[in-house]
């Protein structure tokens, strides 16, 4: 099963080197790909590749490493790396749907989505709110270019 990111998307979480589990509001699902590979997929279906998507971004932003992803352009669709897009355990969490993070012990973070549903990463809170801020700044440029 080929999956595309939408505005229901919460994340991409690699199970496996090949398989995900993606999360969206009402459900989740495990998908027979990678989550760089989904989000590959995902740029392409909306018009775009993924180094492109990330050459824009970095652009915009003046960043180099880990920049979030404009997968689609019209609703702002924006998916940031939890860590490295190349590492094996990189999960992707859409910007919109991220309600609250929490510290956790351990270098864990807790992502509260505006479903209220959770899930737990493996990445230091502080670099998760790096990402949000980010993130969310690319869809601020972005907004404000829309607009003028």
């Amino acid at each position: 099963m080929k999956y595309e990111i939408n505005r229901g998307t919460l994340a991409l979480v690699p199970k496996d080197n090949e398989n995900s589990i993606v999360y969206e509001d009402n459900e989740s699902y495990i998908i027979n790909q990678n989550a760089f590979n989904i989000m590959e997929e995902s740029c392409k279906y909306f018009g775009s590749t993924y180094e492109g998507r990330k050459n824009g971004a970095r652009n915009i932003l003046g960043a180099e490493y880990k920049v979030p992803i404009v997968v689609e352009d019209s609703d702002n669709l924006i998916i940031f790396p939890t860590t490295s897009p190349q590492a094996a355990d990189c999960a992707w969490i859409a910007l919109k749907k991220v309600k609250k993070i929490e510290k956790l012990e351990y270098n864990k973070t807790k992502i509260i989505f505006d479903n209220d549903s959770e899930l737990i990463v493996n990445c230091s809170y502080r670099s998760i709110e790096n990402q949000l801020s980010r993130a969310s700044r690319l869809d601020i440029i972005l907004r404000n270019h829309k607009n003028s």
